[in-house]
């Protein structure tokens, strides 16, 4: 069972109450914390940047040690190999050009800064990993780039200064500093990727920070008011918040009536009514009406702060699967280093002479073909692989850990609204005069047509699609909470909800000859209805309703076959959410949560043993999803969902996860396939290496070593590009 995503709180939440500077934490040991970059003395993992304020919006010095390293290694690397490999070209022009000693020394002078500044991180790194008796893949490349470099440095030298050991060793003078400057390119490329990545991840904290309002009007008095910084408004102080304004605090209305749009938080695209005695969320948007809240929470308590907080911590305790490199390698390498060891012995012992001479080649020969460059392909050539073929299909991929992890999911949480819906209200139904229908359509979208409201837009857009021509509206005027009205033509026009007609002594037939009317006490819940009177006498209503996505209910079908249960949660109530549901295989609902409790849901499915996938689109679902083992976000839903995600579904629809499903099972079999094979083909390579055929005449050089081991790579890297043609 994944437990990648368990918070450890009381450190995440010390983080970030105390944190005034830039705060490194590990990732797989969160109790290191550090006030500078640096990696983990435990497992030699980059130190992780938590971001608790904008204030840490700071380039990670690591990452611009790492890109500096790379541009270095680049410039040095590709001169080396043009210069190693030229004589495989017809003509051999290197030949041509250099002396044998000449060439030795040019690759030996490019090779120096390669295999020592810029490999320097990996040293330290395999360094800590002895120390703390856990070898792992820096050991790995190390023990590789070491043992290529090495041998290099002893042909040079024994040309140098001992040329009739030079001259004895003639059959075995090939150099592989290429080899190694190349191992630390590539590794060092991946560093800055991964690097990147946590850079994009720390982005969603950000984003959530950014959308604090930074000050509070203030009513200090009748008639005096005055702008202040959020953090010195207390609990109890009164707030004006004029039309188009950000909510700035958790609080209750106290005077005053309007819509506020709560879709970061509720996910919901319909704004919600707010009254006296309502109340209200920080960072919501306030719509066309004047609203004086009391203040019920400081900055610090706020429910976007309380998520700020939960993504952080998320975030934090993020754990990577321990790689299958790793784990072979915590075996692998020990035992390498003690046959290397023992070769050298033997043949001291028992070789033929000159024995010093073939014991250096056989034990090179073992650490050169032992180089894990395949192992080091393995798992990043598969996943480099998967990736870009996901990024054709609309599938962003923002670590390879979704991909490791999503082939073990068997619960799917999916948001409504947004995710299983088009997450934007729809007219659905019109109610009134067969005759009168397309004149209903003409008054109520040219009304419409000066509103800014979601339902407005809609019955615009169904007129657009009718071809239906609007009338110019005249004496416009929002009726904040309930409706509008105004002139179209010469007709007085009303247009809102029952509490509007009402108000206005406007009558509802229950049955008539011309007007066909449902009771409104049978208006299905999942149900938006406005209803319209002209020149004060009712003509007819229209019901508003999400709709389901095309692609939702068979992608959702064959999630089931992998084994999936599908829950529904939603910010929404019970009876839309049913109504949706009852068209889907859904297996669970629960509805009317709020963003914490979301979280709190995934949470206790993990506690259960349940391996999580949740998706969502929403501001709302963001803590939720940075709990999720695999988090996933609709490209069409807001930044702070896609920056929290895992993976990115640029399309938007829940297809894209049967396809991620898909890819995530072919790349995970190619990984271990690679790993198996690089494992089996490096086992054989040493035992040939040490000698044990040179009874029957087999005795392999450092040379032909190093070429076992590009085979070995080049079959990994062949296997990888076989993920490209498989069917998704």
């Amino acid at each position: 069972m994944n437990t990648a995503k368990t918070p450890n709180k009381d450190i995440a939440d010390k983080s970030i109450a105390d944190a005034k500077t830039p705060l490194y934490v590990c990732s797989m040991h969160p109790e290191v914390r550090e006030h500078k970059p640096g990696v983990c003395p435990h497992c030699g993992m980059t130190l992780q940047q938590l971001i608790t304020t904008e204030e840490s919006d700071q380039e990670d010095p690591h990452a611009k040690s790492m890109k500096h390293r790379l541009w270095i290694a680049l410039s040095f690397s590709i001169p080396l190999f043009i210069i190693s490999m030229g004589d495989m070209l017809p003509q051999r022009p290197i030949s041509s050009l250099l002396s044998e000693r000449l060439r030795l020394l040019l690759e030996l002078a490019l090779a120096i800064p390669v295999c020592t500044w810029c490999a320097f991180p990996f040293f330290e790194r395999a360094i800590l990993s002895v120390k703390n008796k856990s070898l792992n893949m820096f050991s790995l490349i190390s023990l590789g780039v070491l043992s290529a470099f090495g041998y290099g440095i002893f042909i040079v030298i024994a040309d140098l200064f001992f040329p009739r050991i030079f001259a004895s060793l003639s059959a075995f003078t090939g150099v592989y500093f290429e080899a190694a400057a190349v191992t630390v390119t590539l590794m060092l490329l991946g560093q800055t990727i991964e690097l990147g990545a946590q850079k994009k991840t720390n982005a969603a904290v950000r984003q959530l920070i950014k959308l604090k309002p930074r000050y509070a009007r203030k009513v200090i008095s009748a008639g005096v008011e005055k702008d202040l910084p959020i953090e010195k408004i207390q609990v109890g102080d009164i707030l004006r918040v004029r039309p188009g304004e950000a909510i700035p605090l958790d609080g209750k209305v106290s005077a005053g009536t309007s819509f506020i749009d709560e879709s970061m938080i509720s996910g919901e695209a319909m704004p919600v009514e707010k009254t006296t005695g309502d109340s209200v969320i920080g960072a919501t948007l306030n719509g066309q009406g004047a609203l004086l809240i009391q203040v019920e929470k400081i900055e610090s308590e706020t429910l976007l702060s309380r998520i700020i907080s939960m993504v952080s911590r998320a975030h934090l305790s993020q754990i990577p699967i321990q790689r299958l490199a790793d784990k072979v390698a915590e075996i692998f390498v020990p035992i390498v280093i003690a046959i290397a060891v023992i070769t050298f012995i033997v043949w001291n012992i028992i070789g033929p002479s000159p024995r010093i001479a073939h014991a250096f080649i056989t034990t090179m020969s073992v650490l050169i073909i032992a180089c894990p460059c395949a192992f080091g392909l393995a798992t990043p050539m598969s996943i480099m692989v998967s990736i870009g073929r996901s990024a054709t299909i609309g599938i962003l991929f923002k670590n390879a850990l979704a991909l490791e992890t999503l082939q073990k999911t068997d619960v799917l949480v999916v948001d409504k609204t947004g995710t299983l819906t088009k997450g934007k209200p729809e007219l659905v139904h019109v109610e009134c005069s067969e005759k009168f229908l397309n004149e209903f359509i003409r008054i109520a979208a040219s009304l419409e047509n000066a509103s800014e409201h979601p339902l407005a837009r809609a019955v615009v857009q169904y007129a657009t699609e009718k071809n239906i021509d609007l009338t110019q509206v005249t004496n416009f005027k929002n009726i904040a909470g309930k409706g509008i009205e105004g002139l179209v033509g010469k007709q007085s026009v009303l247009l809102g909800n029952l509490a509007l007609l009402k108000e206005r002594g406007i009558a509802l037939p229950h049955s008539s000859d011309d007007v066909r009317v449902e009771n409104p006490q049978n208006t299905p819940t999942h149900h938006t209805t406005m209803y319209m009177a002209v020149e004060g006498r009712y003509i007819g209503h229209m019901s508003f309703t999400d709709t389901i996505k095309e692609t939702t209910p068979k992608a959702l079908a064959t999630l089931k076959q992998y084994g999936m249960h599908i829950t529904m949660l939603t910010g929404d109530s019970y009876g839309p959410a049913q109504h949706i549901a009852s068209q889907l295989p859904i297996d669970t609902i629960i509805a009317g949560v709020r963003p914490d409790r979301k979280a709190e849901v995934v949470q206790d499915l993990k506690t259960k043993g349940h391996c999580v996938a949740m998706a969502g689109d929403g501001i709302n679902d963001a803590p939720a999803l940075a709990y999720a083992d695999v988090a996933i976000a609709m490209g069409t839903g807001s930044d702070i969902a896609i920056e929290s995600a895992d993976l990115t579904l640029i399309k938007g629809d829940l297809d894209g996860i049967v396809k991620a499903m898909r890819l995530s099972h072919i790349t995970i079999a190619n990984i271990k396939q690679n790993l198996f094979f690089a494992f089996v083909y490096n086992c054989i390579g040493v035992a040939i290496a040490t000698g044990i055929l040179y009874p029957l005449g087999i005795l392999m050089n450092p040379m032909l070593a190093a070429v076992a081991m590009s085979i070995s790579s080049i079959s990994v890297i062949s296997n990888a590009l076989r993920i490209n043609t498989k069917k998704l």
